[in-house]
C-alpha cells in the first residue's frame, strides 16, 4: 500500500511491484496518513535531525540510521499500532465527529480544545 505519492507512483516502482505480484490499492489524494511506519520514519528523522555532530558522509549516515532505528523506543511503535482502530475510525466519521487527538487523560483533542467530541463546520 501507498499514498500515491509521486517516487511511489515512479514506473521503475510501478513495474517492479506488478512484477512481483503487489496489487496497488486506489488512494484519495488528501487523505490522512494512515500507516503507522510514516509516525516511525518522522521520529527516526527527528533522531537524526537532533544528533551532535550530525552525520558528515553517507558512510557515517548509514550508521546512524542503524543506531537510531535500533534506539527507537517499542512502546512508540506499539502506541501506533494500537492506535489504527481509532484512527481509521475517525478518518471514516461523519466530519461532524471527528477525532483529532487524545491526550494522556483521555480527553479528545481537536483544533478547538480538549473535550468530548470535534463538532465541524
Amino acid at each position: 500500500m501507498d499514498d500515491n505519492a509521486p517516487p511511489h507512483r515512479a514506473r521503475i516502482v510501478t513495474a517492479q511491484l506488478q512484477e512481483v505480484g503487489v496489487p496497488h490499492m486506489v488512494w484519495p489524494p488528501m487523505s490522512p496518513d494512515l500507516n503507522p511506519i510514516e509516525h516511525v520514519w518522522d521520529q527516526l528523522k527527528q533522531r537524526l535531525d537532533d544528533r551532535t555532530p550530525p552525520p558528515r558522509d553517507l558512510a557515517e549516515l548509514r550508521v546512524a540510521l542503524v543506531e537510531e532505528w535500533n534506539a527507537l523506543p517499542q512502546n512508540n511503535i506499539m502506541r501506533l499500532v494500537r492506535s489504527m482502530r481509532r484512527r481509521c475510525q475517525a478518518a471514516i466519521a461523519p466530519p461532524h465527529r471527528i477525532l483529532f487527538n487524545q491526550d494522556k487523560s483521555g480527553a479528545v483533542c481537536s483544533a478547538s480544545g480538549c473535550h468530548g467530541v470535534a463538532r465541524m463546520g
